[in-house]
């Protein structure tokens, strides 16, 4: 039984012929993040071996930003399942 002072929770539901556009703007997002990482990654190695000998700040800056490259693509990879968590 509803209380009748109770709020409306609807699910949530794209506007008409926004699923599409919605689904593909994603997936290019998807894309960009995964190119991203991967440049990333190498960009952190290359520092990392540049580094290696007389220029230990560039090395540690290349391990300190591989942290940062691995942790964005951590969020980037469990983003569904935490907004699927804080679903309203």
């Amino acid at each position: 039984m509803t209380s009748p002072h109770q709020v409306p929770n609807p699910a949530a539901e794209a506007p008409p012929g926004f699923a599409d556009l919605a689904g593909e703007l994603l997936g290019w997002l998807k894309w960009g993040v995964l190119v991203a990482g991967v440049l990333g990654i190498l960009i952190c190695a290359l520092m990392l071996i540049i580094g290696r000998r007389n220029r230990s700040a560039t090395a540690y800056e290349g391990l300190v930003g591989s942290a940062w490259v691995i942790g964005g693509l951590a969020l980037a990879s469990v983003a569904a399942l935490l907004v699927g968590a804080f679903q309203i």
